[in-house]
């Protein structure tokens, strides 16, 4: 496109200066001209310089940047969710993402909701059971590390935490495993129901971000990071 509108402005640009050669001729009763921008000697015999459209190349150029912006950190997308979710409660909807988009999810250490995004567009919700004081979920963005589907805790006594998608290299994780009850709380990780760690770990893949907030409140339009 770039060499499109440097050849349509170059022409203005020449006849721009044609035109104010004709003026300074004018103005001062000398007779310069400028033939060879107005009247430029070409052989006969030499075909007539092709007409470029550059309408097409703008609208292939706009269609390819929307591509590039469109990268799946906007939100799309909401599960209809109606009401206050209640401890133990998940949702799970594929049906509007795309069958290849970029993975990103949320967590709010105040809402206490986990939130799944595909390509912008939330597949999957559910009420998280979330660290302590003393024991606090870290907030912030962070990548998955690595994933462990059978796993338990060596740290504490061997507690079974499958589905796992640790975050952080001292044993921060999104898991399975626990009753997500009201009056609980998990020693920092992100203890979600099993049928949801199960979905979240089918798609899950290293490298994909987890962005943990306090208090942040998003909706359609916003980004997710």
């Amino acid at each position: 496109m770039d060499s499109i509108w440097k050849w349509v402005i170059g022409t203005s640009v020449g006849m721009m200066l044609a035109l104010g050669a004709l003026a300074y001729g004018g103005a001062s009763g000398a007779t310069q001209t400028a033939p060879a921008i107005l009247a430029p000697e070409t052989p006969a015999a030499q075909p007539e310089e092709p007409r470029i459209d550059f309408r097409p190349a703008i609208a292939a150029n706009v269609e390819g940047e929307a591509e590039t912006e469109d990268d799946g950190l906007s939100i799309k997308s909401i599960l209809p969710v109606e009401g206050v979710m209640k401890y133990g409660e998940w949702h799970w909807n594929t049906d509007a993402a795309p069958d290849k988009g970029k993975l990103i999810v949320t967590v709010d250490l105040q809402a206490r909701v986990v939130s799944v995004f595909k390509g912008g567009h939330e597949i999957g919700t559910a009420v998280a059971m979330l660290g302590t004081d003393s024991h606090p979920t870290p907030t912030g963005q962070f990548k998955i590390l690595w994933k462990q589907r059978h796993n338990v805790s060596e740290k504490y006594n061997n507690a079974p935490m499958p589905w796992s998608m640790f975050l952080t290299r001292d044993g921060i994780a999104i898991h399975g495993g626990s009753e997500v009850e009201n009056g609980y709380a998990s020693h920092g990780c992100i203890a979600v129901p099993d049928p949801f760690a199960d979905r979240l770990f089918a798609i899950a893949k290293e490298g994909d971000v987890v962005v943990i907030t306090d208090g942040k409140m998003i909706g359609q339009g916003d980004s997710l990071i």
